[in-house]
Parts: C-alpha cells; sequence; structure tokens
C-alpha cells in the first residue's frame, strides 16, 4: 500500500511537502548486499526469481529513503519474447546472437507474449505492489535504443549499422520501429495492469541523433506508443537519455506527463523546450557523486532552487548510478533534498502567508 505518493503528486505537478527523488540504477552495485548476490546470480537470473528480484527493488527504497521504487529488470527482457537470443556480458552489455541486419530478419520477430515468456516479471510487479510503500516505476526499452542493440550486435558509440539501416533501407527501418512500437506498447500495459504505479520509457542512446533525423524516424513510433497508453490511468514519463537536449522541443506534444532530463541542459531550459504542461525530473551528473559532501549539496541545491519555482519536480541523476558511488552520499543526499526542499517549501508559504 502506498503511503508516500509525493512522487506521483509531483508527476501530476500537484504540491508536495518536499521534493521527491529516486535514483535511475538505484538498485545495482554501488551496494555491497548487491553485489554479494551478484556474486550468485546474474542479471537475468534475478529477474527470473520473483522474490528475489523484489528484494533487490526492495533494497535501496529501505537504505536510501527514496521516494519511489525503480522495477529491478532489464531493457532487454521482453526481446527475448521477440525471438531474440541474448546475453548480458559483464562489461560489454547486451550482445545478440542474432542481430537484425535484414527485412527477412524483422519479419521474422514475433509478437511479444507478456503471460506465456515473462510472467516472472509480471509477478515481480504484484508482490512489489503488495509489498511498497512508495510507488513502483516500471519500465520499457524505447525502440532506438533497443534497435540499436539489436542491429549492431552489442552497445555501440558511432551506430553504424543502425543509422546505415536508417537512412538506407528505410522500410525497413520502420518495419522494425513498429514491431518494437507494438512491444513496448503490451509490455507497458501489461506492466500497468500487474500494479505498476508508474511507466518509464527509457531511450537511452537516442541523443546520437540529430533533430531532424529523430523527427523523421524515431518521433512517430514514440508518438504513438504514448498515444496508445493514453488510458492507462497511471503517471507516463519518457527520459530521452544522454545528450539529448537539443531533441525536447521535438516533445511539445507528447502524451506523456514527465520529461527526464540530462545534466547539459538547465532544468529551466528544459522546461522552456518541452513547455510547461510536463513535469520534469533530474538531473544531477552522476559524477559530482566522487565529490565531497558539501559539493553534492551544493550542485544539489542549485537543482532545487531551479526546480522548485514551478509544481512538477522531481530529484533524479541525469543518468544511471555507477558502480563507484557511495551508498552513504546517496543516504545523505536524499536526505538533503527531503530537508532543503522542505524548509524551501516552509518557507514559500510563510512568506506568501505574511502578504
Amino acid at each position: 500500500m502506498v503511503t508516500n505518493d509525493s512522487f506521483l503528486k509531483a508527476c501530476r505537478r500537484e504540491p508536495v511537502p518536499t521534493v521527491p527523488v529516486w535514483y535511475m540504477r538505484q538498485a545495482g552495485r554501488y551496494d555491497p548486499d548487491y553485489r554479494k548476490i551478484k556474486e550468485k546470480f546474474s542479471l537475468l537470473d534475478i529477474c527470473k526469481q520473483p522474490e528475489l528480484a523484489a528484494e533487490v527493488t526492495l533494497m535501496p527504497v529501505r537504505k536510501l529513503g527514496v521516494d519511489a521504487a525503480i522495477l529491478y529488470s532489464d531493457i532487454m527482457n521482453p526481446v527475448a519474447s521477440m525471438g531474440i537470443d541474448f546475453d548480458i556480458v559483464a562489461n560489454i552489455g547486451p550482445v545478440i546472437h542474432n542481430p537484425i541486419r535484414t527485412a527477412a530478419d524483422v519479419a521474422r520477430l514475433r509478437p511479444i507474449d507478456v503471460d506465456g515468456d515473462l510472467p516472472h516479471i509480471m509477478e515481480t510487479i504484484r508482490i512489489l505492489d503488495r509489498e511498497l510503500t512508495v510507488p513502483l516505476i516500471t519500465f520499457a526499452g524505447a525502440p532506438f535504443t533497443i534497435a540499436s542493440y539489436l542491429i549492431e550486435g552489442k552497445p555501440s558509440k558511432q551506430y553504424l549499422r543502425t543509422k546505415a539501416m536508417m537512412y538506407g533501407e528505410p522500410d525497413v527501418w520502420f518495419a522494425l520501429m513498429d514491431k518494437l512500437g507494438d512491444m513496448v506498447i503490451a509490455y507497458l500495459k501489461a506492466q500497468a495492469a500487474a500494479g505498476a504505479k508508474a511507466v518509464q520509457l527509457f531511450d537511452s542512446w537516442v541523443g546520437a541523433l540529430a533533430p531532424h533525423d529523430f523527427d523523421v524516424y524515431v518521433l512517430p513510433v514514440i508518438t504513438r506508443i504514448f498515444h496508445e497508453l493514453a488510458n492507462v490511468t497511471q503517471p507516463k514519463i519518457y527520459f530521452p537519455g544522454v545528450s539529448s537536449g537539443e531533441l525536447l522541443p521535438s516533445l511539445a506534444r507528447l502524451e506523456a506527463d514527465v520529461i527526464g532530463l540530462d545534466w547539459r541542459v538547465s532544468i529551466a531550459e528544459g522546461r522552456r523546450r518541452v513547455g510547461e504542461r510536463f513535469a520534469v525530473q533530474g538531473n544531477l551528473d552522476p559524477v559530482v557523486l566522487t565529490a565531497p559532501m558539501q559539493v553534492i549539496e551544493r550542485h544539489a541545491a542549485a537543482l532545487l532552487d531551479e526546480g522548485m519555482k514551478r509544481p512538477g519536480y522531481i530529484f533524479n541523476l541525469g543518468h544511471g548510478l555507477f558502480p563507484e558511488a557511495s551508498l552513504d552520499k546517496l543516504k545523505g543526499l536524499t536526505a538533503f533534498v527531503h530537508d532543503y526542499s522542505s524548509s524551501r517549501f516552509a518557507a514559500g508559504v510563510e512568506r506568501s502567508e505574511a502578504r
């Protein structure tokens, strides 16, 4: 039962007593207890055990005091249901054994079967729905980001094969986008039905595209996804990943509730680019967490001062936590965000009442 709903209120741009905070990859290798679990089980092994996946999801909520949980899973999980054979390889990431290179490869992709192939993920969500006192965020990988793995065969920095298909074989590209869009829609709807309190679409690498190319080759499927999710009552978040500031103006008509920002664009500029109807989430540079605590707090205070100028701000990082991050610093940062924002909100109320 959710007793702390500040995250959901912020998603809806409603008043909150404190700025809510959660961290991308908050269940991860910075936590010594998680590292012990990973000595016995791989990421995919954990995902297949609902009780264990739920426990890993709960760990940062208990340890850090964050205002939302993010489902422990991986964006690649649903593509196995489509007929993709892959492994998550340490220090590399997803490695695809049957990459998508041709129209025939795309044609062979099956529709996702959530009930048949992903019951363990749905069961994890149901467990967390019973046990959590903060909202559960579930997620899917966006079509461009998933396609970049499927086409390249592994993580890439240049996206040569991906862009070559996009530019040189647009019919194949759009067929792939359609199939991945269908997958995302079915997967996120199933997550919402199972008990998710918010859903997020991660597009980690779409910032590799020029704005025009994003508008032509990717935005149509993103628009369709959120349009098809319009009847899902839970808040919907789109995170266009790193280096995506130039893409933000294209999102102004998206039927989402929250836009995630990376650290390369300010909160004020991000809001200006996407428009005022969205809540925003972000955007501390994760590497700031290597600094002394007083420096971390100074950066956080600057973000909070900017974010709190309008309703609808969620404190987060501009991308995911890294293994070297300090659990103690994260716990301290969470407390600082709550204390600082609470005092600022209280001072603002007092000033308005005095007038």
